[in-house]
């Protein structure tokens, strides 16, 4: 990989590089945290959740608006 790198003018790739460009593909395609984390190998989601965290987006809007079509459609609210 690394003559492959250097024949086409490209800084060193390692082998890290390549684990974590894979897990970033893996949060932009949606894949649970704990799928990620047993594909990496973690032995804890802690481990997961702290080396990625910043790569996953702020979903509290989405979240603030789920919550308000279920409370303006009583008809989904438990009784």
């Amino acid at each position: 990989m690394e003559q492959a790198a250097a024949k086409a003018d490209l800084p060193r790739i390692r082998l890290h590089d390549l684990r974590h460009s894979h897990a970033s593909m893996l949060i932009q395609m949606g894949v649970s945290p704990l799928l990620i984390q047993e594909r990496l190998g973690h032995e804890n989601i802690e481990t997961t959740l702290n080396t990625y965290s910043h790569l996953y987006p702020n979903q509290q809007g989405e979240l603030a608006a789920k919550l308000q079509e279920i409370s303006a459609d009583s008809t989904l609210l438990v009784r």
